[in-house]
């Protein structure tokens, strides 16, 4: 994003300036780190202190440099707990001050938009201006659980349709000619949630893009670089900059720091991607093999399962930020979430530290920079 202006997006005025690159000093470029939370259950925990660690890592990152923590939402699943993310996402923002805290992201197809912008507003309502909403186009589970998650589901509705509903219904007005005009989703919070696209293809950030509202590109689900890439250019090349819209491009990653660049490596060599491939031409992503399995057999059609390194960024956390910072400018995005998937959660919450402690000292050094260029 080149230039000099200044947008309206999110509802806060952000300067898209950015300063001038030093040939030693890291150039930060503006850069907004955020994380995103799949709840996983360590080794030896269950459910109950996965949540637990859920709610520390929140409040430690809501006094860290992030600016934004989701949960995800995954059913039928015994590794990730987060199947009700609006419950979690209430609790989480009872237990922080400062930190937006939404979801990445709320499974659309399943539910009735009005139900989804009416817990939203809830929620806007108790944290005014702390509220986001990420719409996920995945199922989030297995086959049996969708078709128990849209029993109450009346006919067959697009996701493009559910979105355009939600949205009314987040902005308090439905079009004149909706066989529901005059309905409001009760309450009507001071600021309505934001709303955020999640996906995985160029089809989803056509739709973000058509829609006007920010995109989150996925890469930790399915590890594909060259879809990121060509998703990216889709969303800047599509995005009406003319109209209304809140246009913010972000890339959702896999990110390890350590101390140490030996241990993030070590660390990023056990997270994979498990993908699965349906005869009928269905591609999707499973936490673990395991989940891939009991997909395929409970679809009823034959599949192939293939496992692959994630492309995690990883280092020691000048290196680990160096990288962020080439990928935010390879690929024009002003906000990266992390997702670190270590199977250990002093080790987890250590690396959210040492990432939000690098950039911090980076920004400091750049400010530095530029103050002594001024003077």
């Amino acid at each position: 994003m080149a230039g000099n202006h200044v947008e309206l997006c999110g509802r806060q005025l952000r300067s898209t300036r950015r300063p001038k690159a030093d040939t030693e000093q890291m150039n930060t470029n503006g850069l907004t780190l955020s994380i995103l939370d799949q709840s996983p259950v360590h080794q030896g925990d269950d459910a109950a202190q996965a949540f637990q660690h859920t709610i520390e890592l929140a409040a430690k990152a809501d006094g860290w440099v992030y600016h934004r923590y989701w949960v995800a939402e995954h059913h039928g699943s015994d590794r990730v707990m987060g199947s009700s993310p609006e419950v979690l996402i209430s609790h989480l923002l009872a237990k922080t001050s400062r930190i937006r805290v939404g979801s990445g992201g709320v499974m659309l197809q399943h539910y009735s938009p009005y139900k989804v912008a009416e817990n939203f507003n809830v929620l806007a309502s108790l944290a005014p201006g702390r509220v986001d909403l990420g719409i996920g186009r995945g199922p989030g589970g297995v086959p049996q659980s969708t078709k128990a998650l849209q029993q109450a589901e009346a006919g067959e509705r697009s996701i493009g349709d559910k979105i355009t509903e939600l949205r009314n219904f987040l902005g308090g007005e439905l079009p004149e000619d909706h066989p529901l005009r005059g309905l409001m989703a009760s309450p009507q919070p001071p600021q309505a949630a934001d709303l955020y696209l999640l996906g995985t293809s160029g089809s989803s950030a056509e739709m973000a893009a058509g829609f006007g509202i920010p995109y989150v590109f996925a890469l930790f689900l399915n590890g594909d670089q060259d879809a990121m890439t060509k998703a990216m250019a889709t969303y800047h090349d599509q995005f009406d900059t003319t109209g209304p819209g809140c246009k913010r491009a972000m890339l959702a990653l896999p990110v390890v720091v350590a101390e140490s660049a030996d241990e993030a490596a070590a660390f990023a060599a056990e997270i994979k991607v498990v993908r699965i491939s349906l005869e009928s031409g269905r591609t999707l992503t499973a936490g673990n093999l395991e989940s891939a399995e009991r997909f395929g057999k409970q679809s009823g059609e034959k599949f192939e399962i293939n496992v692959t390194d994630a492309p995690v960024v990883h280092g020691s956390p000048e290196i680990a930020l160096k990288k962020l910072l080439q990928i935010q400018e390879l690929h024009n995005v002003e906000e990266i979430i992390a997702v670190t998937a270590i199977n250990d959660f002093q080790k987890r919450l250590r690396s959210y530290e040492l990432l939000s402690d690098a950039l911090i000292k980076a920004n400091l050094a750049s400010s530095a920079d530029r103050e002594e260029e001024v003077v």
